[in-house]
């Protein structure tokens, strides 16, 4: 299956665990796996704009940066073969590389001025990050101050020593990783892990101005070492007439000493070295073209499945836990691994009793790969648990993994999504405190964290969003670790929001599939609370209910959903299954909504403005672009255009970059309008200096020639 809704599902779960990954520190799969999902995305839709994105933007509630130089993402490859493409084809036979260890730790910039440690940010979405200045500088080997006072940005990955991690956290989390991006983002000193046991190991440095006269990257790593006063991580130079055998070699001995490291790696960093090359061959929208993230082969080994426990996670997605005999794979113990969903469960077509492969892709949650049949009771011999005692158990029957039909953590009905079950109930023990956590993130309410909230509801004094706008100071403070200042400040903090426009409101919500751009398009749409709960009513309205609107068109064919579904369907952006979740959205959370707005003050939201020089105007954007996609979108957004991601006769025009590929092509077929960026900015300028009349930005043809069209308008395209 290759279609929209195969794009959609892949999109969403890239979205949802690079959520995971960077902002929660708590992934649900392999990087092995997160890259198959990615790579399945790329080969149906490689325009897909979540594929152009490093990671998500940061949490709500923090302060973001703004990367001077966006941190990118790598191109990744796993065989002798990627290595090969990456020297002959993709860097175009470059003659000097460096490799560095692929360190397994939390990405991190360092910005100073004149010397002087001015801001350190995670990566987040590449383009801008969380400022995580206080807690950087309790990191023991980075220097406030440099050796010598210059401006720059040093890149590097923050790292936990295994020693330190083995010592004092290996009960408090599965792996360094997490901790390493805990430590970094905590707030009031919450964090599992102390940011005084982190390492910063560097791995690139960009100068603001008055760039050093170097050729190498190699140079600048020296001069990162011995002049500056930071410590890179190891590196490596290949300066031979065919540096791939060397460095399918140098992969192979790093594979062998891995386990013996001092910190996390998962591969091998391979860049081009030359500065002046790497300028040349420039970047994708998602990575440079002159580096590549090679990582480790998968390890392996065989175990026994002997049950399945089915756990409610906090946004309501039921999942498999496969438990299975001990088994030590890439130094871990075994014993519980995730079985992700019931569409895995199904594709692997495993029985209790069965032999399983076990796979270590990489990085240190390890998963059923496969079935290898019935197992026998000597595949359960010469087993040990994590603690060194012997195992006992006993080869179960053969039999079938029973699927639930009910939650494990509320007995309410489950809903079946694609490959997924979900528990719907919004007052489902397991998903309460993600909701209120949601809430609290997306109004940037600072200081009410995961840890207050599940406080919270084990002393039973809130059990959903509205009794936080109940909560006395008195009930505060009779939580552990809270006195009368920190109570005082999470009031203060629930005052902020007692008055709230709409859009805020509803993304507050957590309504499925609706992010913050959405909300406001509803809320826009709506306008007013009181508008919204009747929309609610209305849009279950049938054809025997007289709010269901007109039963046909003009032409006489039926309509199959009724007035106030098709009225959201006008909205960009919002189709009929989108329109159906935030009807059903808001029904199930009907009660809530309620008691929320006796208790807030939810303002109308205006209507969007119109009138720009691209207003009724439809976009597509193709190709490598010279700013962020993102960037672009708003820009044509803010003007009044819309954005699509695909390429029909309803097209106004297509924005094409560098190396436009079969979105042109149709693009030409259909006879839309072709422009590059500058021809796109020329529109946007022509209309800024001449409103009353009409600008005339040149098309290109498919013949290369360029003519003068009329700047269509909103009439043009209705």
């Amino acid at each position: 299956m290759g279609g929209p809704e195969r794009i959609q599902q892949l999109a969403e779960a890239v979205r949802y665990h690079r959520e995971l990954y960077y902002n929660q520190s708590s992934p649900e799969v392999t990087d092995a796996e997160f890259d198959a999902l990615w790579d399945e995305l790329k080969s149906l839709d490689p325009e897909n704009a979540v594929l152009h994105q490093v990671g998500p933007e940061p949490l709500p509630g923090t302060v973001k940066v703004e990367h001077r130089f966006p941190m990118r993402s790598l191109d990744k490859g796993t065989s002798d073969e990627d290595i090969i493409h990456f020297i002959s084809q993709s860097t175009s036979g470059g003659k000097q590389y460096l490799a560095q260890p692929k360190l397994d730790g939390s990405a991190l910039s360092l910005e100073y001025v004149a010397g002087n440690l001015h801001r350190a940010a995670t990566r987040g979405s590449g383009e801008r990050g969380e400022d995580v200045t206080l807690n950087a500088k309790q990191v023991a080997n980075i220097p406030t101050r440099l050796n010598i006072p210059v401006d720059c940005h040093v890149r590097g990955e923050v790292v936990m020593p295994l020693k330190t991690f083995e010592e004092k956290y290996r009960d408090v989390s599965p792996n360094p990783r997490n901790l390493c991006s805990g430590a970094l983002r905590q707030k009031h000193g919450d964090g599992k892990a102390e940011a005084s046991d982190l390492v910063f190991c560097a791995y690139d440095v960009k100068f603001v101005s008055d760039s050093p006269d170097v050729q190498y990257d190699s140079q600048l790593l020296e001069m990162l070492k011995n002049e500056i006063g930071i410590e890179p991580a190891p590196w490596h130079v290949f300066d031979t007439e065919h540096p791939q055998k060397e460095m399918i070699e140098y992969t192979k001995q790093w594979s062998e000493k891995r386990s013996s490291y001092e910190f996390e790696i998962d591969g091998i960093v391979f860049k081009l070295d030359d500065l002046q090359q790497r300028e040349r061959l420039g970047s994708t929208a998602h990575h440079p073209r002159w580096a590549l993230a090679w990582k480790f082969p998968p390890e392996e080994a065989t175990s026994v499945l002997l049950g399945v426990d089915w756990q409610t996670g906090r946004t309501g997605a039921v999942t498999p836990v496969a438990r299975i005999a001990p088994q030590t794979v890439g130094g871990v113990t075994v014993e519980n691994t995730t079985l992700h969903n019931v569409g895995e469960v199904e594709r692997l077509n495993l029985n209790l009793g069965d032999k399983v492969l076990i796979v270590r892709r990489g990085d240190v949650i390890p998963k059923i790969e496969s079935g290898l049949g019935p197992a026998s009771q000597s595949d359960l011999e010469g087993r040990f648990h994590a603690d060194g005692t012997a195992f006992e158990g006993t080869l179960p029957s053969e039999k079938t993994i029973h699927i639930p039909s009910q939650c494990p953590a509320c007995n309410g009905d489950l809903e079946v999504e694609g490959a997924f079950l979900r528990c719907s109930d919004l007052m489902c023990d397991a998903r309460t405190s993600r909701t209120i956590l949601y809430w609290c993130r997306s109004l940037e309410m600072d200081g009410i964290g995961e840890k207050l909230v599940e406080q919270l509801l084990d002393a039973e004094l809130i059990s959903g969003i509205p009794d936080l706008f109940r909560l006395q100071q008195s009930e505060l403070q009779s939580i552990e670790r809270m006195g009368e200042k920190s109570s005082l400040n999470v009031l203060n903090e629930l005052s902020k929001v007692k008055t709230l426009p709409l859009a805020k409101f509803l993304h507050a919500l957590g309504l499925p599939g609706i992010g913050p751009e959405l909300a406001t398009s509803v809320a826009q749409h709506v306008e007013s609370f009181q508008s919204l709960m009747q929309w609610v009513e209305d849009a279950f309205a049938t054809i025997k209910d007289a709010n269901f609107g007109p039963l046909a068109d003009e032409n006489g064919k039926h309509y199959t959903e009724n007035q106030a579904i098709r009225s959201l369907c006008t909205v960009d952006g919002i189709g009929e299954k989108v329109a159906l979740q935030v009807r059903d959205g808001l029904s199930k959370r009907k009660e809530m909504l309620l008691d929320l707005s006796t208790l807030l003050s939810i303002t109308n939201q205006p209507k969007a403005a119109s009138g720009g020089p691209l207003d009724g105007m439809t976009f597509c954007l193709t190709g490598t672009l010279q700013r962020p996609r993102k960037e672009v979108q708003l820009t044509i957004k803010a003007a009044g255009g819309k954005v699509v991601g695909s390429v029909s006769s309803q097209l106004s025009v297509l924005v094409a970059g560098e190396k436009a590929g079969s979105k042109k092509t149709k693009a030409e077929s259909l006879g839309v309008k072709v422009w590059n960026e500058q021809q796109l900015e020329a529109a946007l300028l022509s209309h800024g200096e001449t409103s009353s009349r009409e600008s005339t930005p040149s098309s290109t043809n498919t013949d290369g020639n360029s003519s003068k069209i009329k700047q269509p308008s909103l009439f043009d395209y209705r």
